[in-house]
C-alpha cells in the first residue's frame, strides 16, 4: 500500500502528503500539548476484542494492599571478571511464567516475571560494589500474546519465545548491555557483569529482545534495580519502610482475568503503533491502597507502560516534591503539583502527609485510577530531612563538544494515516551504523521529531543533560535539509535539570541533549521507549569507538 514518510528531507515531499494543519497544530499546541503525549490513536484503527473484556469501573477499589517487591538475595560470590583475585555478589534470577491475582476480585492472571511476582525482585546494591546476575530463561515456548513476524528480528524462522536482560541506566560494558540480538531461548541463560561504578540512582531491569520486546514486557518482564552511595546516605531522606518503589503500567484484561493486547485488523500483520489500558497497574495490583503515618515517604516512581504518559496527582490537591530524576538527584527539591513520566523514565519523589493524618488520598493519572493512601491520624516522630540542596549536578559545557548531530525522528503512514513503521534518522535497525561517538567525547545529538507523538528516547550505558526543546519548520528541512526555528528555545523544566537517560522529546520541536560517552567502548543502541515503536524499527545502533 502507498505509504507517506515525515521525517527525511531528500524524499519528493509535497503539503498535500503532509498530515491536515500540520503546522497551524504544532504552532498552537506547542510544548503543553506535547506533553500531554498526543498520539494518532483516533484514526488508528484496531480489531475489536473478541472477548468480552473485564470492566473496571465494576471492580471494587482499594480492597487490595499495595505489593512491595521483595529484595533480591545473592546466591553467593564469584570471581571479578577483571580481577579475579576478588570476590562479587552473585545472583540468579529466574524468568518463568506464574499465574498472579492483580485484584482480589479477578481470576488470576496469567504473567512472564522475573523470579516470583511481577514485578521482579528489587536490586539494592552499592555504587562501587559490582555484581554478577546470571538472567535465567525457563519460560515456556510458546508465547501467549500476538507475534507479529514481518517485523524485522520476529521472523517465523525466530523461535517464538526468545529473551535477552537489558539493566536500563546501566554503565556496564557492551557484552552486558542486553543488545537485542543476544537473545536466548527457554532452557538458557546469560551472566552479565554490572560494575555500578555511578551515582545512586533508580535503575530497572527489563527485557529487550528484538521484535517482541513489547510482547515480553506486556507479559511482566521487569523490576527495580536501586544503586546506594554515601552522599546520598548523608542527605537522611526517608528510608526503610518509608521508602517505597512505586511501579507503573497499564494494561487491559478479558472478563476471565486474563492480559488482553490488542491487534489490527489485519491477520498476517498484527502490530498497533501504540497499546493504552484501561487499568493501571500499581506494583502488579489494580487500585490498591498503602496505609501510611502522617511523615515523610520517598516514592521511587518507574514507568514501565509500553506507551502510556502518565500525568500523576493526588486527589487533595496536595503538592509534593521531587528530588530526583532518572540518574540521580537533583540539584535542589522541585515542588509540584503534578508529574507527567514518560514509559522508561523514573521519578524520585517526597511526599509529606504530616498536614493528612486520618485523609483517604487518592492518586490519579488524568481520569484513571492509580490507588489510595491512608494516613494513619496518630501523630508520628518524622527524623527525616528534605534538605533544600540535594546533590550539585555540573553542566556539560557546549563549547566542549566535538560533534554535534542532527537526528530525525519519522514514521511512515499508509494513506489512511495509520502508521506502518517508525524510523531514527531514516534508517532502519539493520543499515550501517551512522552514530560513533569516540569514548571519552562529549557530543549535542538533536533530536528532530517529525511526528504528532512525543518519543522518549533512551541512550544506553550513557548519561546526558537536556540543553533546550525549541519549534521548527518541517517544511524547511523535508524541503532543503535545514533547520528553521520558529520559536524561542525553551529550557528544560526544573524537574528535567538533572542526569537522564531518557528525553521527551515533543513534536514539530528540536530536542537537544548533551552527553559525554564516558564508560566502556563497543555496541550499544539508542531508542524510542515508546514499545510498540522500538519494535518496528525506531531502534538503531551506535558504537562507541575505542
Amino acid at each position: 500500500m502507498p505509504s507517506v514518510f515525515y521525517g527525511a528531507p531528500h524524499l519528493k515531499m509535497t503539503k498535500d502528503f503532509l498530515q491536515l494543519s500540520r503546522r497551524s497544530f504544532l504552532q498552537k499546541s506547542g510544548l503543553l500539548a506535547a506533553g500531554m503525549a498526543m498520539s494518532h490513536s483516533a484514526v488508528r484503527k484496531l480489531t475489536a476484542p473478541t472477548l468480552p473484556m473485564l470492566d473496571m469501573n465494576a471492580l471494587a477499589k482499594f480492597v487490595d494492599p499495595l505489593p512491595i517487591p521483595k529484595i533480591a538475595l545473592p546466591d553467593g560470590t564469584r570471581s571479578h571478571p577483571e580481577n579475579p583475585a576478588s570476590q562479587v555478589p552473585y545472583y540468579r534470577i529466574t524468568m518463568r511464567q506464574l499465574e498472579t491475582a492483580v485484584h482480589r476480585d479477578v481470576k488470576p492472571t496469567r504473567m512472564w516475571c522475573f523470579g516470583d511476582s511481577m514485578p521482579g525482585p528489587t536490586f539494592e546494591t552499592r555504587s562501587g560494589q559490582a555484581v554478577l546476575v546470571e538472567w535465567e530463561n525457563q519460560l515456556p515456548v510458546q508465547h501467549f500474546l500476538p507475534i507479529d513476524h514481518t517485523i524485522h528480528g520476529a521472523e517465523t524462522s525466530k523461535p517464538d519465545v526468545r529473551a535477552v536482560t537489558h539493566l536500563h541506566g546501566a554503565k556496564a560494558p557492551a557484552g552486558s548491555d542486553g543488545y537485542p540480538e543476544d537473545w536466548y531461548v527457554p532452557g538458557k541463560s546469560k551472566l552479565y557483569f554490572y560494575p555500578n561504578q555511578q551515582d545512586a540512582a533508580m535503575l530497572w531491569y527489563h527485557d529487550h529482545t528484538i521484535g517482541i520486546t513489547r510482547l515480553n514486557m506486556y507479559a511482566g518482564l521487569f523490576g527495580a534495580f536501586l544503586v546506594r552511595d554515601e552522599f546520598e546516605d548523608g542527605l537522611n531522606l526517608p528510608k526503610g519502610k518509608y521508602e517505597l518503589p512505586l511501579i507503573l503500567c497499564d494494561r487491559s484484561f478479558d472478563r476471565d482475568g486474563q492480559l488482553f493486547y490488542p491487534v489490527s485488523p489485519d491477520p498476517k500483520a498484527p502490530w498497533v503503533p501504540e497499546v493504552f489500558g484501561d487499568g493501571i497497574l500499581a506494583n502488579g495490583k489494580l487500585f490498591p491502597f498503602l496505609e501510611v503515618e502522617p511523615r515523610k515517604y520517598r516514592f521511587r516512581v518507574l514507568n514501565a507502560a509500553n506507551g502510556r504518559f502518565f500525568r500523576l496527582t493526588l486527589s487533595n490537591g496536595q503538592e509534593f516534591h521531587q528530588i530526583g530524576t532518572d540518574l540521580g538527584l537533583l540539584p535542589t527539591p522541585v515542588l509540584l503539583k503534578n508529574l507527567l513520566i514518560a514509559p522508561g523514565e523514573r521519578a524520585d519523589l517526597v511526599v509529606d502527609f504530616s498536614q493528612h493524618g486520618g485523609e483517604n488520598i487518592v492518586l490519579n493519572n488524568d481520569t484513571l485510577t492509580v490507588m489510595q493512601f491512608r494516613v494513619s491520624k496518630s501523630a508520628v516522630q518524622d527524623d527525616s530531612r528534605l534538605p533544600s540542596a540535594l546533590r550539585p549536578v555540573p553542566k556539560l559545557a557546549e563549547a566542549d563538544a566535538v560533534k554535534t548531530r542532527i537526528l530525525t525522528l519519522g514514521e511512515a503512514d499508509d494513506m489512511q494515516g495509520n502508521p506502518t513503521t517508525m524510523l531514527l534518522n531514516n534508517a532502519h535497525w539493520d543499515m550501517p551504523v551512522t552514530e560513533n561517538p569516540k569514548l571519552g567525547s562529549t557530543e549535542i545529538w538533536n533530536l528532530l521529531n517529525f511526528t504528532d507523538d512525543s518519543h522518549p528516547i533512551h541512550l544506553h550505558m550513557v548519561r546526558f543533560q537536556i540543553l533546550d526543546r525549541r519549534s521548527f519548520e518541517p517544511e524547511a528541512y523535508y524541503h532543503g535539509g535545514k533547520i528553521q526555528y520558529i520559536g524561542d528555545p525553551i529550557p528544560p523544566a526544573a524537574n528535567e535539570a538533572g542526569w537522564k537517560d531518557t528525553v521527551q522529546a515533543h513534536p514539530g520541536m528540536v530536542t537537544r541533549i548533551i552527553a559525554r560517552f564516558d564508560g566502556f567502548p563497543g555496541r550499544y543502541i539508542w531508542h524510542c521507549h515508546i514499545l510498540e515503536h522500538e519494535d518496528n524499527e525506531m531502534m538503531r545502533p551506535y558504537d562507541i569507538v575505542p
